[in-house]
């Protein structure tokens, strides 16, 4: 009786070959270890030893009869023979994987795909080639500034950085850095537990590039700093500040984190001199999961927007993006919550897959369809209400009108203190 040793590999090396005439798996191991070639050694034994099964399989032989029963030659001569000339290289690895004189036909995997859908012919944006975009973008790079015009990788950013037929350029700086502690799966902006320290001087640079802009109306943002003990609260009121100090008849917009719902935090931007306070709500509540960071909640966003109006005058908005899946019931939803926090605006855009390591798009929404929305949130009472393919939180048109309504606001307030005089 003799007991045949069968070797098999670990899977990762898929290899699967080898019978030894032995009953010590030990032996086994010295004798691969003698004969096998480096490179196979390597791929042996570079593992721990339970990287290598040996399993004992009993067999009964007669004397002179090889225990494979394959007459006066010994088949553990043939594999060892085989062994040494794979240390020659006369064959190949693949010699040891063959039917006969056939080679094993494996099957190709299949093609995996596309999850990536096609985009339809209204998703065409305007080229950045104006000389109102190049001037500004060389701007930004002297002052070293981050928008997140260029780091969302907006699809207006040719349209809104070349201002178009009247060459009123509007860009939304962003400020804090450009790298983000948190990792919405929506959002091109990089991530990293630990960004950049804060850049004291951003203020004053910030402020220096809007009135080399000539610009009345900005819209700020920032990346979340959960990092920071105040989540960059205080220098958000800082920039805002600086601009108003600088310029006081400039209309500010912050887009501003949810500050992990601390609302103190909140407080301090919302009193520090803005026009419009924005925080995004980015889908409705049954996607916020899926769609955002685990620390970004509905309903924390909703506590932020309606705290911002029990402690300043500003506008509040927010933004929605169609196209994650959801439905109108969703939608509809959403929008109820809004009008009960006093929301005054809120904007409606198509969601577009950055790159392939983001969510998919799941639906391009037609332009008719937002048109619908437009509609149906008008009929709500919000104040203002911008929706098409194309825009974002902070497209020009909704600025544009949101500039001419806070001057009237500022009118009709000082003609009424002149009247109570």
């Amino acid at each position: 009786t003799h007991h045949i040793i069968v070797v098999h590999h670990h899977p990762r090396t898929s290899l699967d070959f080898l019978l030894f005439a032995s009953c010590d798996p030990n032996m086994v191991r010295n004798n691969l270890l003698q004969l096998a070639r480096p490179s196979i050694q390597r791929r042996l034994f570079s593992t721990k030893m339970d990287a290598v099964k040996v399993s004992r399989v009993t067999a009964t032989t007669t004397s002179g009869t090889s225990p494979s029963g394959g007459g006066s030659g010994s088949r553990l001569d043939s594999l060892r023979h085989q062994l040494e000339n794979e240390e020659q290289g006369s064959n190949s690895l693949d010699a040891f994987t063959v039917t006969g004189n056939q080679p094993i036909q494996r099957k190709k995997a299949p093609a995996r795909s596309s999850k990536i859908l096609p985009k339809p012919q209204w998703l065409k944006a305007q080229p950045a080639t104006s000389e109102n975009y190049k001037q500004l973008r060389s701007t930004v790079r002297e002052l070293g500034l981050a928008t997140v015009c260029e780091e969302a990788r907006c699809p207006n950013i040719g349209e809104c950085w070349g201002g178009g037929e009247d060459n009123t350029a509007t860009a939304t700086i962003m400020i804090m850095g450009d790298t983000c502690t948190r990792g919405c799966r929506f959002c091109s902006v990089k991530t990293s537990r630990a960004p950049p320290p804060l850049d004291p001087e951003e203020p004053e640079k910030v402020a220096t590039a809007i009135a080399k802009w000539g610009l009345d109306y900005v819209v700020l943002t920032s990346v979340d700093r959960d990092d920071l003990e105040d989540q960059g609260s205080q220098h958000f009121r800082k920039v805002v500040q600086k601009l108003k100090e600088k310029k006081p008849d400039i209309l500010v917009e912050a887009l501003t984190p949810d500050f992990q719902g601390d609302l103190d935090l909140v407080t301090a931007v919302a009193t520090s001199g803005l026009d419009v306070y924005a925080h995004n709500v980015e889908t409705v509540e049954r996607l916020t999961p899926l769609v955002r960071d685990r620390r970004a909640t509905y309903r924390q966003s909703m506590e932020v927007l309606k705290h911002i109006k029990t402690v300043g005058s500003c506008l509040t908005k927010t933004s929605l993006m169609l196209g994650f899946g959801e439905t109108e019931e969703d939608i509809m939803t959403t929008l109820q919550d809004l009008r009960a926090v006093d929301v005054d605006v809120v904007t409606f855009g198509q969601y577009l897959q950055p790159t392939k390591r983001h969510l998919p798009v799941k639906e391009y929404v037609t332009p008719e369809k937002f048109a619908e929305w437009q509609t149906r949130a008008e009929g709500m009472g919000f104040k203002y209400v911008a929706s098409g393919p194309l825009v974002r939180s902070s497209y020009k048109a909704g600025e544009f009108f949101l500039k001419n309504y806070l001057n009237e606001q500022k009118k009709r307030l000082a003609e009424s203190g002149e009247a109570a005089a």
